[in-house]
């Protein structure tokens, strides 16, 4: 049985300026983004697609302005949505208190969806093309951003058998049983074993949105396992059939996912790429 080594959150303190780990794994996130869409440009179909549609490393940084920005906006409005409508339809000027913590993964991904629908808009490209090229570029800042809940002492999991070698106790969770480090499950499902698998799948060239699909299928199946071992929100509970509020918000990622590949592999190999 482990104990939760507290991290000071402040990883440098110069002056009035406080640089927090948290920050710091956003940016990791970011820079991780960066150097796999430059690396994703020499994927098939993006690395022969030449002209007016040909993708550059401008629009990589595009994306990621754009990205930043939905998973921001979208990630905020989502736990307002998803978890306290109730208290922000209350209190709305608290949804921009966003230094007071609250957001959601499921509103920050709808955020990055209509990023995207706004770039291949402005840059008349399908859609699915930029979905394809952006998904397998994702895993690894989610990865990055359970480190830091994990550094945060946050979201942790649920009660753990005494005898689980890696159970953790988290004495600021208000108990002294040993629990499941959830944020290292997430890290290692969600993170780097769905980076790894998504990205040896798009390294070939795949059917229109089959790449997309594949993401929103794996992460909602792996999102899924892991709120069996984390601690759903007090507020909210266990929800109906004995799901969190998690798992429901991944059922229509993993049958949007799953229908999504099922309609991409009746098209044809190559159909969305423009030469």
């Amino acid at each position: 049985m482990l104990t939760y080594p507290h991290i000071d959150p402040v990883a440098l303190q110069i002056g009035p300026l406080a640089v927090h780990w948290y920050g710091l794994t956003y940016l990791a996130a970011f820079g991780l983004f960066m150097l796999l869409g430059i690396r994703r440009l020499r994927h098939p179909p993006f690395a022969s697609i030449t002209g007016p549609g040909a993708w550059t490393r401008k629009d990589v940084e595009d994306i990621l302005f754009l990205g930043v920005a939905g998973v921001v906006i979208g990630g905020r409005l989502g736990y307002c949505l998803f978890y306290k409508p109730g208290y922000y339809l209350s209190h709305p000027l608290e949804i921009f208190a966003v230094w007071q913590g609250g957001m959601a993964f499921h509103g920050g991904l709808l955020g990055v969806v209509v990023a995207m629908l706004w770039f291949a808009h402005s840059r008349k490209r399908p859609w699915l093309q930029v979905a394809d090229f952006v998904a397998p570029c994702v895993p690894t800042g989610l990865a990055a951003g359970r480190v830091g809940n994990f550094i945060n002492g946050e979201l942790w999991g649920r009660f753990a058998s005494p005898d689980l070698p890696w159970g953790m106790v988290f004495a600021h969770s208000g108990s002294m049983q040993p629990r499941h480090p959830s944020q290292v499950y997430q890290f290692l499902m969600e993170g780097l074993l769905l980076f790894v698998l998504l990205w040896l799948y798009a390294r070939k060239e795949r059917r229109p949105g089959q790449v997309a699909a594949a993401f929103l299928l794996g992460y909602g199946v792996f999102r899924f396992i892991a709120e069996y071992f984390r601690e759903p929100d007090a507020f909210l509970g266990i929800l109906s059939l004995g799901m969190s509020m998690g798992q429901w918000l991944c059922v229509p990622m993993i049958l949007g996912g799953a229908a999504m590949w099922l309609w991409a592999q009746r098209q044809p190999v190559g159909a969305l790429v423009s030469r």
